[in-house]
């Protein structure tokens, strides 16, 4: 067992679902994955096709949808990412979309813009051919957006054990 955990981190509609999803979808058959969503409006719809619940559920992963009421496992309440991820049991997997106040190592996903606030939170960026690399700090290192295993390879070596987080 694995046991990592990773952040995902970009604007709405910058590809956050689709990486997750492609990730989840690559490490299925060998791997148990769980994911962990943020919804900061509270407005997630679980088992609804097309959404990314449903999505990350038919890509193999066990799912959370986290949001400032309630977090969908069908809890009404909120529970702590710690709390949340045991649920799951062992995975070796564990990726958080959103939550960038979690201390857990960060991608942020970006295309067609080079969103300078993630730049703090974040280890890496994975960008496609929209996006000028030199506009990214030394420091953060650039993943290409289209590879998933390099991504993978990535998050094996600078993930966060499970057991570590807060």
């Amino acid at each position: 067992m694995k046991n990592l955990a990773c952040a995902f981190t970009g604007r709405s509609n910058s590809g956050k679902t689709t990486l997750i999803e492609k990730l989840a979808k690559e490490l299925a058959f060998t791997h148990k994955v769980a994911i962990i969503k943020h919804d900061p409006k509270d407005k997630a719809r679980f088992d609804t096709e097309g959404k990314d619940s449903y999505r990350f559920y038919q890509a193999g992963a066990s799912v959370a949808v986290v949001s400032s009421v309630k977090t969908t496992i069908m809890l009404q309440e909120s529970r702590s990412i710690k709390n949340i991820a045991a649920s799951f049991g062992e995975v070796d997997y564990l990726f958080v979309e959103g939550l960038k106040e979690i201390p857990l190592p960060r991608i942020a996903v970006m295309r067609e813009e080079v969103e300078e606030r993630f730049f703090p939170y974040i280890k890496a960026v994975a960008v496609d051919h929209t996006i000028n690399r030199k506009l990214i700090p030394q420091g953060i290192d650039i993943l290409d957006l289209n590879e998933p295993l390099e991504i993978l390879a990535w998050i094996d070596q600078n993930a966060l054990p499970i057991k570590e987080m807060q």
